[in-house]
């Protein structure tokens, strides 16, 4: 599932060819996604304009003028495409005419300027929702979420709070939504190798020290994966199309038997299953 990174990468690329647009008509091809779509949501996009996107941990949000703002989530294997519109990090090259519509398109949004934007999604885990944009805050997906790890509210001291006592992994902490908002299972892997934290450790027994170089590290690698354009390995791709890279990046992740790449490490990456989740890292180096 695309984690913070790879939407955070999206909502970039979908800003040029959504904001300050109006949506002049929505095809809505089926009842919904994960769940039922919100009654009406076709006649209820028509002609609104988009205002403004912004991201809230693994959720896209579309603010509108009607008042509104339309939730998309990507799921497992979501995609938002652009077509009709001057890639803006190619000066001078175009994106295809709009192309043939394709089996799993499931929602297609026609922006003013002829540019198409169009929710794709083979296993249907995705998910789009319409609501006020004043409750959105208080939204079922949104209301238990955790400050966002690139924001002021993600601290050593936040961390430090929320993990007192706590004798649970702190990989698997560091994926509880409601401690920190949009974290995954790969950046987590990451970040706790670039801290020398072993995943196993119970995130109650982490000192202030460890946890304020965490936080550090934990932007540092969010940013890098965004500036990367996220991970490409299975079915993520960006708003244009292309791959992200950040893949070519792990230190840690789906590395299974590899050198450590640490300076002076003579360790090999192991693999162990937390929480029914992949988790990669270095015995001799992680502590």
């Amino acid at each position: 599932m695309p984690e913070l990174p790879e939407v955070e990468t999206v909502r970039r690329g979908l800003t040029p060819a959504m904001e300050g647009r109006v949506i002049t008509s929505a095809e809505v091809r089926r009842e919904g996604l994960r769940w039922p779509f919100p009654e009406g949501m076709a006649e209820r996009l028509q002609n609104a304009r988009v205002e403004r996107l912004r991201r809230r941990s693994k959720y896209i949000l579309i603010d509108l003028d009607s008042g509104e703002t339309l939730l998309v989530h990507l799921g497992m294997s979501g995609r938002m495409t652009i077509s009709g519109l001057a890639a803006p990090f190619v000066p001078g090259v175009f994106h295809h005419h709009h192309p043939a519509a394709l089996k799993h398109d499931h929602v297609v949004l026609h922006m003013e300027g002829d540019v198409r934007v169009t929710f794709n999604d083979p296993r249907r885990f995705g998910a789009l929702d319409l609501a006020p944009t004043p409750q959105m805050d208080g939204h079922l997906l949104l209301r238990n979420l955790g400050p966002e790890p690139l924001g002021n509210q993600f601290s050593a001291q936040h961390l430090q709070a929320a993990l007192k006592g706590r004798k649970a992994p702190i990989k698997t902490l560091l994926l509880d939504q409601r401690i920190v908002a949009g974290l995954g299972n790969i950046y987590v892997c990451e970040a706790l190798h670039r801290a020398r934290i072993h995943p196993e450790r119970a995130g109650g027994r982490i000192g202030m020290a460890r946890l304020e170089a965490l936080v550090v590290i934990i932007r540092e690698v969010l940013m890098e994966a965004i500036e990367a354009g996220g991970s490409s390995l299975k079915d993520f791709r960006q708003a244009g199309g292309e791959l992200g890279y950040f893949q070519h990046n792990f230190r840690t992740y789906d590395r299974e038997s590899h050198p450590c790449p640490s300076e002076g490490c003579a360790g090999v990456i192991r693999r162990i299953v937390q929480s029914g989740r992949s988790t990669y890292y270095c015995p001799q180096c992680q502590r």
